[in-house]
């Protein structure tokens, strides 16, 4: 059945990311340009510099290691990224990314490194669902659902929206603006990890009540997350990454 989880706590990036086992230190090796977007509890900077941990930036640098590189960690926000993968001369990656068609004709992608739970909603505090199953829910009479621009949120989702086609608005914000939109009633749900979700509303320091999260009984278990590389890095490299990667 659907789920509202109340009582939502307030918790803070430090101890998020003592949460986390600690990311061995690169070798001394070929270095490669590892873009990535702040966002925990998939990527949390530390402050010793040029270090990430996370979900996802743990068995990234376990990667990188294993396949005798050394991560140069770049920040960048997401959407910038596809940009520059597509554009830049340079060979990179990205930390975290979904795989879709689209995606695998302009980028280069490792084996999975992580896979999400449940994607959950994120819904303004009065916005009550008509049905237990999202595949209901996009279809309810007036519903605005916040996405960001040029972001895919799996298949699954990606379909379901694509033949529901309810209205959208679209932003090229980050998350936590994202949930402030939410509360302001700017959209009814967004979309996002069950991961972060709590974080997001922690740090986006709404009211209690300005928000809720939603879980659904038709949400099929989370898209796994790649590294995803621009089509300039080598084969070689994406073998030896795909040789280090024990996630699956």
């Amino acid at each position: 059945m659907i789920k509202i989880l109340e009582d939502i706590p307030r918790f803070c990036l430090v101890a998020a990311a003592a949460h986390f086992i600690a990311t061995p230190v690169a070798q001394a090796g070929e270095a490669l340009t590892l873009y990535y977007n702040e966002r925990p509890p998939y990527l949390v900077t530390r402050s010793t510099p040029d270090k990430v941990v996370g979900l996802t930036a743990d068995p990234a640098v376990q990667a990188f290691v294993g396949a005798g590189l050394a991560p140069r960690w770049t920040a960048m926000p997401s959407t910038r990224q596809l940009v520059t993968l597509r554009e830049s001369t340079e060979p990179a990656c990205a930390v975290g990314w979904f795989k879709n068609p689209d995606r695998e004709v302009a980028f280069k992608f490792t084996k999975a490194i992580y896979r999400d739970k449940p994607t959950v909603a994120l819904a303004r505090g009065n916005f009550a669902p008509a049905s237990k199953k999202l595949a209901e829910v996009v279809h309810q009479a007036g519903l605005r659902v916040l996405v960001k621009d040029k972001y895919s949120y799996g298949p699954w989702i990606d379909a379901l929206m694509a033949r529901a086609r309810p209205q959208t608005v679209v932003t090229t914000e980050e998350n936590v603006q994202m949930v402030r939109m939410i509360a302001g009633q700017r959209a009814d749900i967004m979309f996002t990890s069950q991961e972060e979700a709590q974080y997001l509303v922690a740090q986006s320091a709404v009211g209690p009540s300005a928000v809720k999260i939603l879980q659904f009984d038709d949400v099929p278990p989370g898209e796994k997350r790649y590294l995803m590389c621009s089509r300039n890095v080598s084969d070689d490299i994406i073998g030896r990454l795909n040789n280090a990667i024990t996630f699956e």
